[in-house]
């Protein structure tokens, strides 16, 4: 007899407010908003870290400069990218974290992470291919062996865990020198990470 699929948790993770005391206490002094953009049936997951400012306003993932350069990196159009059938966008942790007193984003609260993210994975069963932008994610999917030595030596040995996972730079202007520090990058890593997401986007 087949089990059961498990619960689906996106209606619980859009009312969770677990961290609304921290929230309270940072500069931003915010409200729980669970950004939750995934279906059962997607075939492709964006691990990413946690929303940002623009994220908590719009309540959509990736309305921001970063999402339009990962939106490039894939070569995938807004029609695509958000198509929660076949695209699954579950960062580490489902809510803005707020800034600190200097004005710099806080980390994702692991809180999130430990509540939820085996939940929604096991609820995620169609996955072909998993893209971990930025360490947060790369850490807790790959493990601490993996990913030693931070995200540009995680990034660079891709190899090792593709064509099922491929371990990415966050899409963040900040981060628009170590693209030219490492033109490999968009040189070797991009043309295959994009060609495997294509595959898996049109498979029947």
């Amino acid at each position: 007899m087949t089990a059961p699929p498990p619960p689906f948790p996106a209606g619980e993770i859009a009312a969770c407010a677990l961290c609304a005391g921290e929230f309270a206490a940072t500069a931003t002094a915010h409200s729980p908003r669970p950004v939750v953009w995934f279906r059962p049936g997607a075939r492709i997951l964006i691990a990413g870290q946690a929303p940002g400012a623009r994220v908590h306003e719009s309540g959509k993932p990736f309305t921001d400069p970063s999402g339009d350069r990962l939106r490039a990196w894939f070569g995938l159009g807004e029609d695509e990218f958000y198509d929660r059938d076949r695209v699954a966008i579950v960062p580490m942790a489902f809510c803005f974290p707020g800034y600190d007193a200097k004005g710099s984003d806080l980390p994702p609260p692991a809180r999130c992470a430990a509540h939820w993210r085996a939940k929604v994975l096991e609820s995620l069963p169609g996955i072909g291919v998993t893209f971990l932008v930025g360490g947060h994610a790369q850490r807790w999917h790959l493990g601490p062996a993996a990913t030693k030595g931070g995200v540009t030596a995680t990034v660079g040995r891709w190899r090792d865990h593709a064509p099922r996972v491929f371990p990415l730079p966050h899409p963040s202007w900040r981060n628009t020198g170590w693209l030219k520090r490492n033109p490999w990058f968009e040189a070797e890593l991009l043309p295959v990470a994009r060609a495997r997401l294509r595959e898996v986007m049109d498979a029947d």
